[in-house]
C-alpha cells in the first residue's frame, strides 16, 4: 500500500490514535519509564517514554466530514465553488476592481507580469485559494467521550435551524471529480477554457467557479436535517446524533459572480459587524459527493517559493519608509540606505494605523522582533564605529534619541530638529556642516550617522558603571564532578575540550589574542577554586564547603590569561578527570555555583559569563535548595501554570544581583530525571544567557552534538552589561517587551549578556494620532561592552508608514514576524493563566483579525466563503502550530522539563528560528541533485506526502530526522548507510557514515549546511518507516492531526471560519 493512497481510515478529530505500548519515546529530554528500556533518541534533547494507549476521549463532538488522513472526503454539496486560478505580483493586494463576469475568464498558470482577465499582474496580486471543509459539531450516530487533554471547539449546535445555518456557512472548496490533477502547479485544479456566465438569482451555479483576487473558498451547505442520519458519512468518524426536531429550511449558496474582490479602503470602519447575508432557498436533492482537494488551501511551500523567485535576486536596498523585506525562508543580500537590515529588527507590519481606534479594530499586534549582534552575510558590511571623542555621539536635548538620518538640520545646519519628539538642539561646534540646496549636510554621505540605518558610537566614560572605563571580561567553567557526571565521560569530555577550545576565545576584529581571562571551579556538595598563576609549577585546589555563605578563597590566580598560564592550565584539566574518578557523591548543590561565579567577578571588578555544566535536580542542603515537584496530575488544570513558574523567589533575586554585575549565565544540563527546568533557568533567562539541554546524555550518541554548541556558545560574538532602550517617534510608544533579559523600570532592557543570536520583542501602543505624511520612526540604542572591553553603542533605526485605510495596513503585514510574536505572548501567557485559556484568546485575536480584513476591505460575498489577505493566508496554518506545539497542548510523553526548556527557548529565538521551529523544513532526498548545490524543493508537512520509495529530511532547528520508506532502492540504502538491506539500517545513528559516493556525499553535505543555518547543533535521528520511532516522527508533520489531539491543518481552517463567522453575526 503506497503511502499516498492510504486504505485506513484515522481516528476521530480530536481523538488520540492508540500509540506502541512499551516504546520508550524521545522527547525533548523525557524521563523513562519504569520497566520500558531507554533509547538514546530525542526529539528535543533526549528520549521520552513510552505512549501508552490513551483513554477515549469524552464529551467530543467530532465534526462532520472532517477528513482522515489519506481518506477521500464525501461532502454533500449544492455548489461547487473553489477559485484556484489568481492573479498577479505576490506583495500587495489591489484595492479595488469589479469582477468579470464568468465566461471571460481561461485558465492558466501563474505568472508574474502576466495579464489575467483583464487586470495586469502590477494591479492584483497573485493568490492562491485556500479550500475548506465543514467545521460541524454532532452529525453521526455515536457519541465519544474524550479525556480533557484534547482540543474542544464549543458545543454542538442545540438545532436542526442552527445546524442548517452552521453548514450553510461552509462552502467547501471543491473539484470536479473529472478534472485531471494539476500540471507542475502547487495549487488547486487547472480550469476548463471556458464557463457558462453567472447563474440567475435562485440558481445554483454549475461547474467550475468565477475566478477571485482574494483566498476565497466555500464549504458545502448540507440538504435539510431532519432525524438521525442514515449511517456515518465516513468510515472512523462517530458523533452524537444529531437532534430531532421538524426539518428547516437549510441555506443555499448562491454564486453572483462578484464575490471576494478586495474593495477599495474604507475610510470610515464601524464597529458592529453586519450579519451574513440570508440565501433562504429551500435545497435541491444534493450532487454526487466530490473530493476535497488538500493542495486548495494556501501552502506554506509555495509562498516560500514565490518568494524566492520574486525577491531573491536583487538586493533588498534599505532606503524606501516601510518597505516589507523579503521572507525569512529568502537567502537575500541586505544593503543599508538609512533603515537597518531585516536581520536587525523585522515588524509585523511595516505599515501602522494611524489611530489607536484603528488598530484596536484590527486587532492586528504592533510589534518589532529586534536582534541587536546579529550575524550578517559575509558580503555585508559591518556596523562602522563612529568616535566622536571624549564629547561623544550627538543626541536630542529633550529625549536623548541619537544622531540619525532622519534628524532634520535647520538654519544653516546649525540646529537640528528632532525627528522623533520635534525638539530643536544646537549643533556642537566641532560637529556643524554646511547644507546644500536641498537641505541635506554636504557630508552626510561620509557620516554613518546620517546616511546609514544601523551604526556604532564609541561611549565616553559618561557611559560606563561609575565613571569608570570597563576591564575586558571573563568566562568561568564551572563543571559538576557528582558521580552521574564522572560516570557518563562528561567530565573528561568538558576537561579534554576546553583544553583545545580555549584558543578560540572572543577577540576583537584584528587582536592577536584574545583580552578575555578564564577561571575554573568544579563542585558537588561543596566547591573547588583552582589557581592557574602562570608563576606556579602546578595547579593548587582550594575547597568552600560553607555553601551558606559563599565566598572565593582567592583572588590572585583565579582569573589568568590562557596564553600566560597555558601549561598550568593544560596540567588542570588533565587532573580534575582522575581526581573524581571514584567519587560517590550523588548530591548537587546550584545556587551557591551562581554566587561564587558572581562574587569572583564582583572581586576582579569586570563583566563575564559563568559556563555551568549541571545533572542534577540541587537537593544538597544549600540556598537555592530545590524539590522534586513534578506532577502531570496537574496538566489541564489552573494550576498547570505553576509547572513553569520558579518553586522559590530565591532565584529571581540572584538573578537580579547578576544583571547588576554583568555576570551572564549560560547552563548546560545533562539530567537522567526531573531537573526543574523552569527554577534552574531563571538565572540564565533573566541574564540573557542560553540554556542547552542533553537529555540521558550519551557519549557515542550525544557527544558532537555538545561539542558543537559548546564551541559554538564560547566563540560566538556577545556584548556584556549590555542595556536597551527602544525609542520612537510622537504618536506610538514601547509597551511590553519579550526576551531573556531583566527589568527593573519600565523602558530599560537590561542584559548580563546578549549574544547573536538573542532577540528582544517589543510591542507598541498608540499614545497619540500619527500621520500618514510623516510615518513612524524606531530608534533601538544599546549600550554594552565588548569582548576587548570597549564600551560601545549600537544604533539601528527603522521608518515605517502609516495609514488611515485597514486595506493598507493588512497589505503590508509580516505572517512570520506576527506567529514569531503572537508565539511569545502565549508562552508568556502560560506563567499566569491556565493553557486553555492562553489557546482559546490566541484563536480569538487571530478570528478578529481575519474578520476584521474580511468586513473592512473584502466585497461583500457569501458569508460561507473564507477569505484571507493575501499577506496573512499562512496565519491560519501557522497560529496552528502553536496551538499544537508542546507547551500549549502536551502529549503524554512530553516532560515538564521539556515545555518548560522549549517555553525558554522560543521566547528569545528570532523569527527564522520560530519559522522553522513551528512549520519544520520537509525535503526529500531522493530528489536532491547531487551534481549541483541546491536543496531539493521543500514538500509539506503531511504523511500523505511522503512515498514508501523515498527519504526524506525534516528539520526544526533543534533535530535532523532522516526518515527511510520501506519501499527504497537497494542501491540508495547501501549508498546511503553501507549496508545492504532496508532492515539493517541502524537507528542508533548519531552521523551518517563517510562514504565516497555521490549521494552519500551530496545528504551530508545538505546536513551540513542546515547545521551551518541554525544557532545550536540538531541532533540527528534515523526514523525507519513503521518503526517505533515514526510515531516522533510524526509528531512534527504539522499538517496532520496530532496525537495529542490538534487539529489537523484543513480541520483548523475550518474551524477559524467558524470562528470568524460567529464574529460577522
Amino acid at each position: 500500500m503506497s503511502v499516498n493512497q492510504q486504505a485506513h481510515t484515522g481516528p476521530p478529530y480530536g481523538q488520540p490514535q492508540p500509540g506502541y505500548q512499551g516504546y520508550q519515546q524521545p522527547a525533548y529530554g523525557g524521563q523513562p519509564l519504569p520497566g520500558v528500556p531507554q533509547l538514546q533518541y530525542g526529539a528535543y534533547n533526549g528520549p521520552m517514554p513510552g505512549y501508552q494507549q490513551p483513554a477515549p476521549p469524552q464529551g467530543y463532538f467530532p465534526s462532520l466530514g472532517f477528513p482522515s488522513k489519506g481518506s477521500p472526503v464525501s461532502l454533500n454539496s449544492d455548489t461547487s465553488s473553489l477559485a484556484p486560478n489568481f492573479i498577479g505580483s505576490l506583495r500587495a493586494p489591489s484595492t479595488s476592481g469589479a469582477s468579470l463576469p464568468s465566461d471571460h475568464l481561461t485558465y492558466s498558470p501563474f505568472g508574474q507580469g502576466d495579464v489575467q482577465n483583464g487586470i495586469p499582474a502590477s494591479a492584483a496580486p497573485m493568490q492562491r485559494p485556500p479550500a475548506s471543509q465543514p467545521y460541524l459539531p454532532g452529525s453521526a450516530s455515536m457519541p465519544v467521550t474524550q479525556t480533557p487533554t484534547f482540543q474542544q471547539y464549543g458545543p454542538p449546535p442545540t438545532s436542526v435551524q442552527q445546524l442548517s445555518k452552521h453548514m450553510a456557512g461552509m462552502t467547501v472548496g471543491i473539484i470536479a471529480a473529472s478534472a485531471p490533477p494539476p500540471a507542475g502547479l502547487g495549487y488547486g485544479a487547472p480550469r476548463p477554457p471556458t464557463m457558462p456566465g453567472p447563474p440567475l438569482p435562485g440558481q445554483t451555479a454549475a461547474g467550475p467557479p468565477a475566478s477571485q483576487p482574494n483566498h476565497v473558498f466555500s464549504p458545502p451547505p448540507p440538504s435539510s436535517v431532519s432525524g438521525p442520519q442514515p449511517g456515518p458519512l465516513m468510515s472512523g468518524l462517530h458523533g452524537p446524533p444529531p437532534p430531532t426536531h421538524p426539518p428547516q429550511p437549510g441555506y443555499q449558496m448562491q454564486q453572483n459572480g462578484s464575490f471576494g474582490q478586495v474593495r477599495g479602503p474604507q475610510p470610515n470602519c464601524g464597529a458592529a459587524y453586519p450579519g451574513p447575508p440570508n440565501y433562504g432557498r429551500q435545497p435541491g436533492p444534493p450532487p454526487p459527493p466530490k473530493r476535497l482537494d488538500p493542495d486548495s488551501i494556501p501552502s506554506p511551500i509555495q509562498v516560500i517559493e514565490d518568494d524566492r523567485n520574486n525577491c531573491g535576486s536583487e538586493p533588498f536596498v534599505t532606503g524606501v519608509r516601510g518597505q516589507v523585506p523579503p521572507l525569512v525562508t529568502t537567502d537575500f543580500l541586505v544593503k543599508d540606505q538609512g533603515n537597518a537590515s531585516p536581520r536587525y529588527i523585522r515588524c509585523t507590519s511595516y505599515n501602522i494605523p494611524c489611530t489607536s481606534d484603528m488598530a484596536k479594530q484590527s486587532q492586528v499586534p504592533l510589534a518589532a522582533v529586534i536582534k541587536p549582534l546579529a550575524t550578517l552575510r559575509p558580503e555585508e558590511t559591518l556596523p562602522y564605529l563612529v568616535d566622536h571623542g571624549e564629547s561623544g555621539p550627538v543626541r536630542c536635548n529633550r529625549c536623548k534619541a541619537y544622531m540619525c538620518p532622519f534628524m532634520q538640520f535647520i538654519e544653516g545646519g546649525r540646529r537640528f530638529q528632532c525627528c522623533f519628539c520635534s525638539c530643536v538642539t544646537e549643533v556642537p561646534p566641532h560637529y556643524f556642516q554646511h547644507l546644500d540646496h536641498t537641505g541635506k549636510r554636504v557630508d552626510f554621505c561620509d557620516r554613518p550617522e546620517l546616511s546609514l540605518g544601523s551604526y556604532e558610537f564609541l561611549a565616553t566614560v559618561d557611559y560606563c558603571k561609575n565613571n569608570k572605563f570597563p576591564s575586558p571580561p571573563a568566562f568561568i567553567f564551572m563543571i559538576d564532578v557528582s558521580y552521574n557526571a564522572v560516570k557518563s565521560g562528561l567530565v573528561r569530555l568538558i576537561c579534554e575540550e576546553l583544553k583545545s577550545l580555549l584558543d578560540y576565545l572572543p577577540r576583537e576584529g584584528n587582536m592577536e589574542e584574545s583580552a578575555i581571562r578564564v577561571g575554573f571551579v568544579t563542585y558537588n556538595k561543596v566547591l573547588h577554586f583552582y589557581n592557574v598563576k602562570s608563576s606556579l609549577a602546578q595547579p593548587q585546589m582550594m575547597v568552600v564547603s560553607d555553601v551558606a555563605d559563599m565566598f572565593v578563597p582567592l583572588l590572585d590566580g583565579f582569573l589568568v590569561n590562557v596564553n600566560e598560564s597555558r601549561t598550568v592550565i593544560a596540567s588542570l584539566l588533565d587532573q580534575i578527570p582522575e581526581m573524581f574518578a571514584d567519587t560517590r557523591e550523588t548530591e548537587t548543590v546550584f545556587a551557591p555555583v551562581i554566587q561564587a561565579g558572581l562574587e569572583a567577578l564582583k572581586a576582579a571588578e569586570c563583566a563575564g559569563k559563568l559556563f555551568i555544566f549541571h545533572t542534577s535536580l540541587p537537593i544538597a542542603e544549600a540556598p537555592g535548595k530545590l524539590k522534586n515537584r513534578d506532577d502531570k496530575k496537574l496538566i489541564n488544570t489552573d494550576k498547570e501554570k505553576t509547572l513553569f513558574q520558579p518553586q522559590t523567589s530565591f532565584y529571581n533575586n540572584l538573578a537580579k544581583d547578576c544583571v547588576t554585575q554583568g555576570c551572564c549565565v549560560d547552563l548546560f544540563l545533562f539530567p537522567n530525571q526531573y531537573l526543574d527546568v523552569a527554577t534552574l533557568g531563571v538565572v540564565t533567562y533573566q541574564t540573557g544567557g542560553s540554556i542547552y539541554k542533553y537529555a540521558y546524555f550519551q557519549l557515542e550518541t550525544d557527544q558532537d552534538r555538545f561539542l558543537n554548541d559548546l564551541r559554538r556558545d564560547v566563540q560566538k560574538e556577545v556584548g556584556f552589561d549590555a542595556v536597551m532602550r527602544v525609542r520612537t517617534s510622537t504618536g506610538i510608544r514601547a509597551t511590553d517587551f519579550f526576551g531573556a533579559f531583566y527589568m527593573s523600570n519600565t523602558t530599560d532592557v537590561e542584559m548580563a549578556g546578549l549574544d547573536c543570536d538573542k532577540t528582544i520583542t517589543v510591542e507598541f501602543k498608540h499614545d497619540d494620532k500619527l500621520s500618514e505624511d510623516s510615518g513612524a520612526l524606531l530608534q533601538c540604542a544599546l549600550l554594552y561592552t565588548s569582548c576587548a572591553g570597549q564600551r560601545r553603542l549600537r544604533i539601528h533605526n527603522l521608518s515605517l508608514n502609516c495609514c488611515t485605510q485597514l486595506a493598507d495596513l493588512y497589505r503590508n503585514c509580516e505572517t512570520d514576524t506576527l506567529i514569531n510574536y503572537l508565539a511569545k505572548y502565549a508562552y508568556r501567557g502560560v506563567l499566569s493563566s491556565p493553557v486553555k485559556t492562553v489557546r482559546d484568546a490566541l484563536i480569538n485575536q487571530c478570528a478578529q483579525i481575519l474578520a476584521c480584513y474580511r468586513k473592512n476591505c473584502a466585497s461583500p460575498s457569501s458569508a460561507g466563503q473564507l477569505i484571507l489577505p493575501e499577506c496573512m493566508k499562512l496565519l491560519p496554518v501557522y497560529l496552528n502550530c502553536v496551538l499544537k506545539s508542546d507547551v500549549l497542548q502536551p502529549g503524554l510523553e512530553v516532560t515538564t522539563d521539556d515545555r518548560a526548556y522549549i517555553r525558554q527557548l522560543v521566547t528569545s529565538m528570532d523569527v527564522a528560528e520560530t519559522n522553522v521551529f513551528f512549520y519544520p523544513r520537509l525535503l526529500p532526498l531522493t530528489k536532491a541533485d547531487v551534481d549541483s548545490d541546491s536543496l531539493p524543493a521543500a514538500i509539506r508537512n503531511s504523511e500523505e506526502r511522503l512515498s514508501k520509495g523515498d527519504i526524506y529530511l525534516l528539520e526544526n532547528g533543534l533535530n535532523i530526522f532522516v526518515w527511510v520508506g520501506v519501499n527504497v532502492q537497494q542501491g540508495l540504502i547501501q549508498n546511503l548507510f553501507g549496508v545492504s538491506s532496508f532492515s539493517q539500517i541502524s537507528n542508533g545513528l548519531s552521523t551518517l557514515p563517510v562514504l565516497e559516493n555521490p549521494f552519500s556525499k551530496k545528504v551530508r553535505s545538505i546536513i551540513d549546511m542546515l547545521q551551518m543555518q541554525r544557532s545550536r547543533y540538531m541532533k540527528l535521528i534515523i526514523v525507519k518507516q513503521e518503526d517505533k520511532l515514526e510515531m516522533l516522527f510524526k509528531h512534527f508533520l504539522v499538517e496532520d492531526k496530532s496525537l495529542s489531539g490538534g487539529a489537523s491543518y484543513v480541520d483548523f481552517l475550518c474551524h477559524m471560519h467558524k470562528e470568524i463567522r460567529q464574529l460577522l453575526s
